[in-house]
């Protein structure tokens, strides 16, 4: 039976979404085509109909995964995006969490296209994060946006360095609360100390 317009337009959705998903669970070269097909309940045939390669999807399930993050941020405070940022939740599901944190070091080994993506996104997270930035001129508008730089790059790093040590040690706990109660602290907010933030029904990288 024929696909219809809308379907296949459906399936190239759902495509990216699993890719999204899969590609920040197991980093670009841990996902094959056939793998994530397979796991978007297609064949492997049918990946040339929407894609013109693997890179193309990488490129197209990055703006996916960093739209959703971005989606999220810009209804959040700045310090209740940190919170959640930085929880043990977020840091513990990789295939929806931030796009950026889960794949920011394989971006930057990948094609133009890719990082072109990355950069994008970074501009469009800041955006959200600096929600009050748009108001300023001059001066005042390029320490807000040095400001909420620095946060983000702090926020990010301290996940991916969380990450890179074992589930249940001691110090992927302690590299959360020290950067989260840190980088609170910048944005005059009050102070976690060892517990997680809950996300209410929310993930960063999930609406």
């Amino acid at each position: 039976m024929k696909v219809t317009k809308a379907q296949a337009q459906a399936n190239r959705a759902h495509v990216v979404e699993t890719a999204s998903a899969l590609f920040r669970e197991r980093g670009y070269d841990g996902v094959g085509v056939a793998d994530l097909m397979a796991a978007a309940g297609f064949t492997h045939g049918g990946f040339y109909k929407h894609f013109g390669s693997k890179a193309d999807l990488m490129a197209e399930s990055a703006a996916c995964g960093i739209a959703q993050t971005a989606a999220l941020s810009a209804g959040l405070d700045p310090s209740e995006f940190v919170r959640l940022y930085l929880s043990r939740e977020h840091r513990d599901t990789r295939a929806t969490g931030c796009t950026m944190a889960a794949l920011g070091g394989d971006a930057a080994r990948q094609s133009e296209a890719v990082r072109a993506t990355f950069a994008e996104g970074i501009e469009d997270l800041l955006v959200a994060l600096n929600g009050h930035g748009s108001s300023l001129d001059g001066e005042d508008a390029a320490k807000a946006r040095a400001k909420f730089i620095g946060i983000f790059a702090q926020a990010v790093g301290a996940l991916v360095m969380s990450r890179a040590c074992p589930d249940d040690s001691l110090l992927a706990d302690e590299i959360l609360t020290v950067c989260r109660d840190r980088i609170l602290a910048t944005l005059g907010a009050p102070a976690t100390g060892g517990g997680t933030a809950r996300n209410r029904g929310k993930q960063v990288g999930k609406g």
